[in-house]
């Protein structure tokens, strides 16, 4: 027990190590970041939605900085190809024989944090790139695996106002996302403050706070956190009650959802409220953990029926839905 409560104590003193490195940049968005940090603890990938302009990039460069990772950016355009991110076979001649030999050259999915900058505006093919790698921490190329160092997070970025020339993500993509972000526009005091520091001379530098080694020995840590089976139970139960055709789906959801959240929501639930009980300094997640990661879970799980749409209903208000009738 003192073992735990020794290793949570370390999450919570690099959290805020953390924070304070990237709020030398980010002014903020604490609640963004919150988010994001309780994925890279959780080891889940990060899709953050937001108009241009809100620092998106600059959030996921900034706490790559201060963290010691191969860090890869990822510009996401209409004519890269699966190739140009996982790598491909180039015919290489040997200096000392003289013999040709194909030899396998690695794209830039192989580092530990990946920012896949505007993913939508790629096509499904190259999109569809992603998905062995995010799910099974592996690369394919011919008849050869690569394993990924660990950890491996993808961190993308897309525009929800500028649709043209894009292609959104298909939803077996989306769920291998553990949460989708949406970025709003800054306070007054905010805007303020970010135009004042960002229009003088800046010589902001960030420190490296954690290596890869102690990020997965924190990683493993919130895993090993005990979950009580009344949290499990809430968890699971609000999955279910985001199918149209489970029988704990209410009438409302019957009508607005076509789709709702898989197996996969219900453990993103949960680590999640592992990774939020823990950031907190605490040793087990209650519901209230559960309650706080459902919107980012379960609002890019959820396919809305044409009756929603028709009656201006969006993924978030099922979600409030959810949680105003599950106990």
């Amino acid at each position: 027990m003192d073992n735990s409560i020794n290793r949570i104590q370390n999450l919570k003193t690099a959290t805020d190590r953390l924070k304070e490195e990237v709020g030398k940049v980010i002014i903020g968005q604490e609640r963004i970041i919150d988010n994001v940090l309780t994925a890279l603890f959780a080891n889940g990938h990060v899709l953050i939605e937001g108009v241009p302009g809100l620092a998106k990039t600059l959030l996921i460069s900034s706490l790559a900085k201060s963290l010691s990772l191969k860090f890869s950016r990822i510009q996401f355009t209409p004519d890269l190809m699966p190739s140009d991110i996982t790598g491909s076979d180039i015919l290489g001649t040997d200096k000392e024989t003289g013999k040709q030999a194909f030899e396998y050259i690695k794209g830039p999915l192989f580092a530990n944090i990946i920012l896949a900058d505007e993913i939508n505006r790629t096509p499904p093919k190259t999109q569809a790139a992603l998905l062995q790698a995010m799910q099974e921490n592996t690369i394919t190329s011919g008849n050869i695996t690569w394993e990924l160092d660990l950890p491996f997070i993808v961190m993308a970025t897309q525009n929800p106002i500028e649709q043209e020339g894009t292609y959104p993500l298909p939803e077996a993509q989306l769920d291998r996302f553990m949460f989708y972000i949406k970025i709003d526009y800054p306070s007054y005091e905010e805007e303020l403050q970010i135009v004042e520091s960002t229009t003088g001379i800046s010589d902001i530098e960030i420190t490296p706070q954690l290596d890869a080694k102690e990020i997965i020995e924190l990683q493993q840590a919130i895993r090993s956190l005990p979950v009580s089976d009344h949290v499990l139970q809430y968890a699971v139960r609000l999955a279910r009650a985001s199918r149209p055709d489970c029988p704990d789906a209410d009438e409302e959801i019957k009508r607005w959802v076509s789709w709702g959240a898989g197996p996969r929501a219900s453990q993103y639930l949960v680590l999640g409220a592992k990774a939020a009980a823990a950031l907190d300094g605490r040793l087990t997640p209650a519901e209230e953990d559960v309650r706080k990661v459902a919107s980012i879970v379960l609002s890019h799980r959820i396919l809305l029926s044409f009756a929603a749409e028709a009656e201006g209903m969006s993924s978030d208000h099922i979600v409030e839905h959810l949680l105003s009738k599950t106990v």
